[in-house]
């Protein structure tokens, strides 16, 4: 038999109280690991709340803290932290990201720069400020997106951001090799996530006739690809983008 005990690692996962990041967050910690997770505090509390729900039911193998994920010095802060608690870190997984769909036509610049800086910006400025941290055999596992690859309709900033992230994991694969960090990235097709909830109902169900599987997937079904490129089953994989969509290619 084989099993993936991630006993003793520890791991970061950006945007990890819900969704795609706390499914994630929550495999790796039935693994072994302890997690450290990030949530931006918005105005109205409502992350706080939830923070502080998650929070209670991980207990002590989780950290979960306050940090804008475009903001340095809480980022600094927040690695800091975790290292006072839990030491080094063996994975990352940049996960946080937004939405803010519009036609090209009908697009802000607000609405453009709000999701290329946390979509983009801020997994090179989560990345940067890891690697002190970041152990050598360590992995990053960065979220990428099916719309990075073919783009949807009225996304051109999220498809942007994604496509974006597919050169940064090329990139920083090439520039961590030497301390044996491999680096991937996981491009989901459509989660049933909340995000994934906003979707128009009209839109999903065209979107299902394009999906061979002929469903959507669950938040688990991607939590386990990214286990196991924290694992040592995938040693010789880095600079990859993992397609996980149920063979939706256009």
């Amino acid at each position: 038999m084989i099993e993936i005990d991630l006993s003793d690692k520890v791991a970061v996962v950006t945007g990890g109280i819900q969704g795609l990041g706390r499914a994630t967050a929550e495999m790796l910690m039935r693994a072994g690991a302890r997690v450290a997770v990030n949530y931006f505090d918005d105005a109205a509390g409502l992350s706080h709340s939830r923070a502080a729900e998650v929070a209670e039911i991980w207990g002590d193998a989780a950290l979960v803290l306050p940090a804008d994920v475009r903001d340095r010095d809480q980022l600094a802060s927040f690695f800091a932290t975790v290292s006072e608690r839990f030491g080094g870190i063996d994975f990352l997984v940049n996960n946080a990201a937004i939405l803010r769909d519009r036609t090209v036509a009908n697009l802000t610049d607000e609405q453009w720069e709000a999701v290329i800086e946390t979509n983009l910006s801020s997994v090179f400025r989560v990345s940067q400020t890891a690697l002190p941290y970041l152990r050598d055999g360590g992995r990053v596992i960065n979220m990428a997106s099916i719309s990075g690859v073919i783009g949807f309709f009225g996304q051109a900033n999220y498809a942007s951001a994604k496509a974006g992230v597919i050169g940064f994991t090329k990139v920083l694969s090439r520039e961590l090799a030497g301390r044996r960090i491999n680096v991937n990235a996981v491009a989901p097709g459509v989660v049933l996530t909340e995000m994934g909830a906003s979707i128009p109902e009209a839109a999903r169900v065209q979107m299902l006739h394009q999906i061979p599987l002929r469903r959507f997937g669950n938040p688990d079904e991607i939590a386990s690809v990214i286990l196991y490129l924290c694992s040592d089953l995938s040693s010789y994989v880095t600079g990859q983008t993992l397609h996980v969509n149920g063979g939706w290619w256009g």
